[in-house]
């Protein structure tokens, strides 16, 4: 059998079987494509784990190998890799407890299957600043348990006590001979071993791996362009398309020239569904000019006179809805309110936001009588493959997904509607069929962050300290269509509860109330943080105002209210200190501060910005203190705070997605700004040394940076803005 995206032969499940040799630890599973060694980043072998005898959480195989240098072992990778590093992260789990330099290890990606599935997302993904956290265990008791397998394995051969053997780089050592075995060679033997229970895991003081920096393991293979994004896909008689759906929700497809795009040298086929059209063609170009070429007239149907000042006008009238959902009642908030000596409320808006990965939507599909290929990256594989399967009517074993890296999710690719949408169209044709979306394609038909209105009231001393605190969020309840068995049982998102009810402060009494408004004519989607990175722009923007209404220090004001998490306070103290917290500024300039509890991490972030020059603004300096848990490797931790931040720094600034006549009316890069590098600021990030479980990262410097922006530039200006974006128009320095 032949890798179709490689040509490289490799053994068939039948053939795998039959040899029968080999260490497998994993799910009952079946086959999957290699990602090659992290070396190499090549595409290899395939392999099958179907009735293997150990299955831990995490996934490791190892076999014999005759191939030089090729260390015979094999991580199976339960996330996807999309630019967070979880390939580096992963496999620095398994190998500490395993045994073996990461660098010697084989990669592959898991295939769909329910053995993946994460109880708290409900379905296979990799999201939620979620995959160390969940791995964190099981992973290392997997390395853990084949560790075991393979001494015991090596300790029989010898005749010796287990107690004598040490596994180390790739290798059981007798330790009082210096004899050794590579594992690959204690394969077929430790196969044998029944599978320990309550595999005790390394003590932190013999870690030589966790903790440690390290440069990702793919770093040089992706600087020389070497490891297969979903787009790089190339398979034997392959033909290049892209689409265009209706541009306003819900439309379908009119007249179409059918003739004027077939005529467009390199154009072969011009397919159509319901509400989209697909023109064919030998390469890109010539599909994307057929497809100019077409002038598709849409039938646009009820959305067509959907405009944004609708959208916020349904949002702020649920501000009045007289029956909303309590998601959360701690004391009278009400009554604490009507008593207070004196009040403070205020408003904020949020817009709908694109993700706009560097990586446009892209999908490469095959659909035969017998079977589908699909080539795709996805956070949700499952998912996507039981779309193939229910659009095809192939059973599901038939269709095999094959999971790419991808570049850039933030969320979007955990919707997998555009596999959906290739399936249409592969169904309608023999080959193999990629289908890349246009820039504008992936921007106007994106499914979007939705937009949100959040009323906060409180209740103050004499002192400005809070007495209560009520919150009412009106918007779409996203988890009531990605997951509806999600939703509490009174309809409350629980998602939305990111950054208002988990939060290191504490108040005498709280309430918040949900009004559920979805959008009309857009979708709306996760984002990365959803409810976290909506709620902390409320909150903290919020408590900046009141401390600035009791005449305090923003951080003092902070302080005072984190009585139950000691970390969130150690962070915010050390983000003071190394941002230089109340000594003088220049002119024109102003810090403003955040402090969050999200993803079981604390983050207390820092910006000063410059806005002495007229109709212009720049971010001088981010300073962010986190303390994330038991780092896996720090490096990581610091690359994904500060991505987060510049992603979330121009997203605040300048993002909002506006429709207009019911089509979205930012479609490029021209009018979708994005923060350019001449505008990123010096960001210094300080970890704490920490024991506690890990928390997530990807998401934070995301969700602490609009907050802490917003507050910089009040401080600077005088001006507090509730709206965001903050500054649209204003060019950044």
């Amino acid at each position: 059998m032949k890798n179709l995206a490689t040509g490289v032969a490799e053994p068939s499940r039948r053939g795998f079987l039959a040899g029968a040799t080999g260490l497998i630890v994993a799910g009952l599973l079946p086959a999957r494509r290699a990602f090659g060694r992290p070396s190499e980043f090549v595409q290899g072998v395939l392999s099958d784990v179907e009735n293997a005898p150990f299955a831990p959480g995490a996934y490791i195989r190892i076999a014999p190998t005759q191939v030089p240098g090729d260390s015979g072992v094999t991580f199976i990778l339960p996330n996807v890799e999309m630019g967070q590093g979880i390939y580096t992260g992963s496999v620095v789990l398994i190998a500490e407890e395993l045994g073996i330099d990461p660098e010697r290890v084989n990669l592959e990606a898991a295939p769909p299957d329910a053995a993946y599935i994460l109880p708290e997302l409900g379905t296979q993904a990799t999201g939620g600043s979620t995959s160390t956290i969940f791995e964190w265990t099981t992973l290392r008791e997997a390395g853990a348990a084949a560790r075991v397998m393979l001494i015991q394995a090596a300790a029989t051969r010898w005749n010796c006590p287990v107690t004598e053997c040490e596994a180390r780089q790739g290798q059981v050592v007798h330790t009082p001979s210096n004899r050794s075995f590579a594992f690959a060679d204690l394969a077929e033997d430790a196969a044998k071993v029944p599978p320990p229970k309550d595999v005790p895991l390394k003590p932190a003081r013999d870690w030589t791996l966790i903790g440690r920096p390290r440069h990702r393991l793919d770093s040089r293979a992706k600087i020389e362009g070497r490891p297969l994004f979903g787009i790089d896909i190339r398979v034997p008689d392959m033909k290049h398309a892209t689409v265009a759906a209706c541009p306003v929700l819900g439309g379908k497809v009119g007249e179409i020239d059918r003739d004027a795009a077939l005529r467009v040298p390199g154009v072969k086929e011009v397919l159509t569904i319901d509400d989209a059209v697909c023109v064919v063609a030998d390469h890109y170009w010539a599909a994307k000019k057929g497809l100019e070429a077409l002038a598709v007239v849409w039938r646009e149907g009820a959305n067509a006179s959907v405009d944004t000042a609708q959208i916020y006008r349904e949002l702020h009238d649920g501000l009045s809805e007289p029956h909303p959902i309590v998601a959360h009642s701690q004391g009278d908030a009400a009554a604490v309110f009507d008593r207070a000596v004196s009040r403070f409320e205020a408003i904020y808006q949020q817009p709908l936001l694109a993700h706009s990965p560097m990586e446009p939507i892209n999908c490469t599909i095959h659909v035969r009588p017998d079977g589908a290929d699909v080539w795709v990256g996805t956070q949700v594989p499952l998912r996507a493959r039981d779309s193939v399967a229910n659009i095809t009517g192939l059973p599901k074993e038939n269709v095999h997904l094959h999971s790419q890296y991808i570049g850039g999710g933030f969320g979007r690719r955990l919707e997998h509607e555009y596999v959906t949408q290739a399936a249409r169209f592969a169904r309608q044709v023999p080959y193999p069929l990629q289908i890349v979306w246009s820039r504008e394609e992936d921007l106007m038909r994106d499914r979007f962050r939705p937009a949100y209105v959040d009323h906060v009231r409180a209740g103050l001393d004499r002192q400005g300290g809070i007495q209560s605190m009520e919150f009412r969020i009106v918007g779409p309840a996203v988890v009531a269509r990605w997951a509806p068995a999600g939703l509490s049982p009174n309809g409350f998102d629980n998602d939305l509860a990111g950054g208002i009810l988990e939060t290191p402060y504490t108040y005498p009494a709280s309430r918040l109330d949900f009004v559920r408004r979805e959008a009309p004519g857009v979708v709306t989607a996760w984002w990365r943080g959803v409810g976290g990175t909506r709620g902390l722009f409320v909150v903290e923007s919020f408590i900046d105002e009141l401390a600035q209404r009791a005449n305090a220090d923003p951080v003092a004001y902070r302080r005072a209210l984190i009585h139950d998490h000691p970390r969130a306070r150690e962070v915010l103290d050390l983000a003071a200190e190394k941002s230089g917290w109340g000594t003088p500024l220049p002119k024109g300039h102003g810090r403003g501060v955040s402090v969050q509890f999200l993803f079981k991490s604390y983050l207390a972030t820092v910006v000063e910005v410059d806005m002495s020059a007229p109709g212009q603004i720049r971010i001088v300096r981010v300073t962010v203190a986190a303390d994330c848990g038991q780092p896996v490797n720090p490096d990581q931790i610091r690359a994904q705070i500060e991505g987060g931040v510049i992603f979330g720094l121009g997203t605040a600034l300048f993002n909002e997605i506006t429709l207009k006549n019911g089509r979205v009316q930012e479609n490029n890069f021209n009018l979708w700004r994005i923060l350019r590098m001449n505008e990123a600021p010096r960001i210094d990030t300080h970890l704490v040394n920490s024991t506690e479980a890990p928390g997530g990262v990807g998401e934070t410097g995301t969700a602490a940076a609009a907050p802490a922006l917003a507050n910089a530039i009040a401080a600077a200006s005088g001006r507090r803005l509730r709206t965001l974006p903050l500054m649209p128009g204003v060019e950044a320095a």
